[in-house]
């Protein structure tokens, strides 16, 4: 299982980047795929997921309204759109698959994003720069 992260890089304030996702080895319409981040010093964060089983997403209220989550155009890969960056949002990030919870609730799928827990499936991240 591999999972690779790409699209990464600097940007103005007020701009935009797309990440994107590339997964082997899973099948997607089986796993949820989360993005998270982090910066240094601080604790990482479950920022979106998709949810296979019923097309259900997750943003965290940081991100909400500025970031989207979709299949790619690229097949097995899901895209992480990131509009209105701000500075606050330069960090590595990651993206991770696991099975969505056997309880198919909401609450449960957005704790698993939340935390990365049952995301037991990582790639390496991509650095992404906000400034002036």
């Amino acid at each position: 299982v591999q999972l690779q992260a790409s699209g990464g890089g600097s940007v103005q304030p007020g701009g935009s980047l797309t990440l994107s996702c590339v997964v082997s080895g899973l099948n997607l319409d089986y796993y949820a795929i989360g993005w998270y981040r982090q910066a240094p010093g601080k604790e990482r964060e479950g920022i979106a997921c998709t949810n296979p089983k019923d097309s259900s997403t997750y943003f965290a209220d940081s991100v909400k309204g500025r970031f989207t989550i979709s299949a790619s155009g690229v097949a097995n890969a899901v895209d992480l759109q990131m509009n209105r960056l701000k500075p606050g949002d330069s960090a590595v990030y990651y993206c991770a698959a696991g099975l969505p919870p056997y309880s198919g609730s909401y609450s449960d799928f957005v704790s698993q994003c939340r935390n990365g827990l049952g995301m037991y499936n990582w790639g390496r991240g991509t650095q992404v720069t906000v400034s002036s």
